[in-house]
């Protein structure tokens, strides 16, 4: 996935990681069927406590995802990602207690993954992540985001 490699540990980011940060990241679910055309369907709606925006993700992006782990008392841990020095760690339980029970659950359905293991898998994927999503200790725009999910 080019930007995205050796962002993880292993360097293997498997599929649902990828829908999984993309619902995160940009709102975007990356499905095996991208060539045919969705049918139209009304917007479903979103659940409370949920922020979502055309390309920010459902928690507005990766400043939003950034804004809940700060409001979680985890600022020095998504500083770390963003800035140029060792990404700090984050547990699975914290990080699901970030994000919000709603949000992840969410995911883990458009995932087909546990909650769980989801959580496992996003604690140890975002930091590195958010880290090459910020090379200059900067959060990029949200569309600046999206595009590197499409390269």
């Amino acid at each position: 996935m080019g930007l995205f490699d050796n962002a993880v540990p292993g360097g293997n980011i498997t599929k649902p990681l990828m829908i999984a940060l993309g619902a995160l990241l940009v709102g975007k679910m990356l499905s095996g069927r991208s060539e045919e055309p969705a049918a139209p369907q009304a917007p479903a709606p979103t659940p409370a406590g949920t922020d979502t925006s055309a390309d920010g993700g459902l928690l507005g992006g990766l400043g939003g995802l950034l804004d809940k782990l700060k409001n979680a008392g985890h600022g020095n841990v998504a500083d770390s990602w963003v800035g140029t020095g060792q990404n700090q760690p984050i547990n699975a339980n914290d990080l699901g207690a970030a994000i919000g029970p709603q949000v992840i659950r969410e995911i883990a359905q458009r995932t087909g993954l546990n909650e769980q293991e989801l959580l496992q898998q996003l604690s140890a994927a975002l930091p590195g992540i958010v880290d090459k999503l910020t090379p200059n200790g900067q959060v990029p725009q949200n569309h600046q985001v999206a595009s590197a999910f499409n390269s």
